[in-house]
């Protein structure tokens, strides 16, 4: 511990950009589309009727398994169908994709829409799926 502290004495314009980097890194998540959610996290806000799970897979996808009560919204229509998600304006959105690649954009299209509570699966339903949580077939 002592090391790390002189470390930060000895260099502080190395330790100040560390800190800034990081900092716009956080800054640049936050605006991509929502903070991201672990399964505990999601489990919870559905539990607790406080989110809706928006599942932005393709319908074949989708139908493979989904989060129970999800909804299909394919992320390549969510701007022409964001008026379906009306309805749950008040609540969290909970956005989920295969693996994280497309919650980001759509988080972000859902916010220039006027919904101020979206959040996204961390690692999507990949993350889901290895953790051994139940899933929705048909």
């Amino acid at each position: 511990m002592e090391q790390f502290i002189e470390f930060i004495i000895n260099h502080p314009l190395h330790v100040g950009a560390l800190v800034a980097l990081a900092s716009a890194l956080a800054f640049t998540e936050m605006r991509k589309g929502g903070q991201s959610v672990s399964t505990a996290q999601l489990t919870q806000m559905v539990n607790q009727d406080q989110g809706v799970v928006i599942d932005v897979r393709e319908k074949a996808d989708f139908s493979k398994g989904h989060i129970v009560n999800a909804i299909n919204v394919p992320y390549t229509k969510i701007k022409e169908r964001a008026g379906e998600l009306e309805k749950y304006r008040e609540k969290t959105i909970i956005v989920v994709d295969a693996m994280g690649q497309h919650s980001g954009s759509v988080g972000k299209t859902l916010k220039t829409e006027g919904f101020a509570n979206v959040v996204r699966l961390q690692g999507g339903m990949s993350t889901w799926t290895s953790d051994n949580l139940p899933v929705v077939r048909k």
